[in-house]
């Protein structure tokens, strides 16, 4: 049973992960690879949106979605966006990263390779991922400006989606994790963290939602 407590925690870290970004035009939307199909269905509607000309999927396997995508995230992304209607000619496949970090690399390496001139990038992955995605792309492509993008959705509602309440808690907590420790290794930029957003996460992990720690 997950307290009253531990759920107002991980909604102010939710909160926490989002950007609140208005989405607007940009050269290119660059969507990030994980389990969840829900970052193509975005990049589907902000490129019907005309939001973006072209989408890059960017991803290979893990841990987490060999079985559910044996071709790997990226293409899965594609397969996805073509069958909601996206011509294949608006599409990129980025096949090989396997973090956030070479994401962002590979898929500024594939677009100088096409030709593609970049000045912005809707920034497209799960909800509670928006920030560090964000802090990485600073730190790895400058001197282009990112919007960050996700489904429109409400922490209970992805909560449901997901269906196991302790393990997206687990998730948000590690994600906050990665915030505060990654600067200081050169993966991202510094974004500090509200005390009251490091208090709530400090109380998480007392309670135990611990295994997405690194």
């Amino acid at each position: 049973m997950i307290s009253t407590q531990a759920w107002a925690d991980a909604r102010r870290l939710w909160d926490h992960h989002l950007m609140h970004h208005t989405p607007r035009p940009c050269s290119v939307a660059v969507g990030l690879g994980s389990h969840d199909l829900g970052v193509a269905d975005a990049a589907v509607e902000l490129y019907r949106r005309g939001m973006t000309p072209l989408i890059v999927f960017t991803g290979a396997t893990s841990r987490t979605t060999r079985d559910r995508m044996p071709r790997g995230e990226a293409v899965h992304y594609r397969e996805r966006a073509l069958e909601l209607g996206v011509p294949d000619s608006a599409v990129l496949v980025e096949p090989r990263a396997r973090n956030t970090g070479e994401n962002l690399r590979f898929s500024r390496e594939l677009l100088e390779e096409a030709g593609v001139d970049v000045s912005s990038v809707l920034l497209i992955s799960k909800p509670y991922e928006e920030r560090r995605a964000h802090a990485t792309a600073r730190k790895l492509w400058q001197g282009v400006e990112f919007v960050s993008a996700s489904s429109p959705m409400a922490f209970e509602e992805y909560v449901d989606s997901i269906g196991d309440d302790r393990l997206v808690i687990d998730m948000l907590v590690g994600a906050l994790q990665r915030l505060m420790i990654y600067p200081a290794q050169g993966f991202m930029v510094e974004d500090p963290v509200p005390d009251e957003v490091a208090a709530a996460y400090e109380r998480l992990c007392r309670a135990g939602f611990t295994s997405r720690l690194v």
